[in-house]
């Protein structure tokens, strides 16, 4: 794990680089001089050699979108391939920076280098941020060297980018990896149309958590909205409503139709094992495919990845069922 010795910081916005406006805190641009300010007050700390760049315009990561995903693989691409970059910091808000650093992480499968991304949940220059700690405490992780892949970076604890899920709001510590089963067999190689520099395309994709009174009109509304993959949040151990027959016809026919569906747990600590119950092999036998004990996050971006790669739901079907950077290690 060699140490970075130029590193790619990619700001995107979010919180830790919002400023007062009339309208509240919003993104705001010019991040790299308050950067080189603050780091020049101590230059005791030991941090690699540094490149900004902005994703323009910056946004709150409220409205961070799939595109947004593809534009940051690309930008670190360009800035590993074009720049000579060993190293990326990716600063970004965080209501959705879980979701991010799961989708990246399937993006840039095959990236040989580390990428770490991290926020704040206070902007920098508040009084208790905590802004400058994690930036700083992300660049002097990458300056001692990580491992290869993805990874966020909060309130001193370095986590797997498609292991990790934001669980709270009012405390610094906001992130951390639910100890959720994830057990499956590691793929033995990373095929070429899923390395980080093979074409991407967008794809729909949707969530849908089961619950008492679901409706098989209300899942027949969101397939019509021609979503290509629905990540299935079932109860427990993947089960659901199997005594409603429209239901289960609904997702037959999506799957007929080319939809990929996967389930996950709405546990947080669960996991799926369709065999387990009567109604979860009723799932399993719509064609649902097990997404262990992956999260939310996780289950969305690796669908996302696949999908826009151009696999036939077959090849996704196979791809998803294998750990393909740590997703599914316990």
């Amino acid at each position: 794990m060699p140490a970075s010795r130029k590193l790619l910081v990619l700001y995107t916005g979010g919180t830790i680089g919002m400023q007062q406006s009339a309208d509240g805190l919003m993104p705001a641009a010019g991040f790299a001089e308050r950067l080189r300010a603050q780091q020049a007050l101590h230059p005791e700390r030991q941090l690699p050699d540094w490149q900004f760049r902005e994703l323009l315009p910056p946004i709150d990561s409220a409205n961070m979108t799939p595109h947004n995903w593809l534009a940051m693989a690309d930008a670190i691409r360009n800035g590993v391939e074009a720049d000579g970059c060993d190293a990326v910091l990716v600063l970004h808000g965080t209501d959705t920076l879980a979701y991010s650093a799961a989708a990246l992480s399937f993006l840039l499968l095959g990236l040989e280098l580390p990428v770490v991304l991290t926020g704040s949940m206070l902007p920098a220059g508040v009084p208790g941020s905590d802004a400058w700690d994690n930036l700083f405490g992300a660049m002097q992780a990458l300056q001692l060297g990580l491992a290869p892949g993805v990874h966020l970076y909060f309130h001193g604890a370095l986590l797997h980018g498609a292991r990790a899920s934001k669980l709270g709001t009012a405390t610094l510590d906001a992130f951390a990896e639910p100890p959720r089963q994830r057990r499956a067999q590691r793929a033995a190689a990373i095929p070429p149309s899923l390395d980080y520099r093979a074409p991407r395309r967008p794809v729909g994709l949707a969530v849908l958590p089961l619950f008492p009174g679901v409706q098989a009109a209300q899942l027949r509304a969101l397939l019509a909205s021609g979503v290509q993959g629905l990540v299935l949040e079932c109860y427990g151990s993947g089960t659901g409503p199997t005594d409603d027959a429209e239901l289960l016809a609904a997702l037959q026919e999506a799957r007929a139709n080319g939809v990929v569906i996967v389930a996950i747990s709405q546990c947080p600590q669960g996991h799926v094992e369709f065999g387990l119950y009567a109604a979860g092999s009723k799932l399993a036998a719509c064609g649902l495919l097990s997404g262990g004990g992956m999260t939310r996050e996780a289950a969305l971006g690796k669908l996302f990845a696949l999908l826009g790669a151009g696999l036939a739901p077959a090849e996704v079907a196979h791809w998803f069922a294998l750990d393909l950077c740590g997703e599914c290690a316990d």
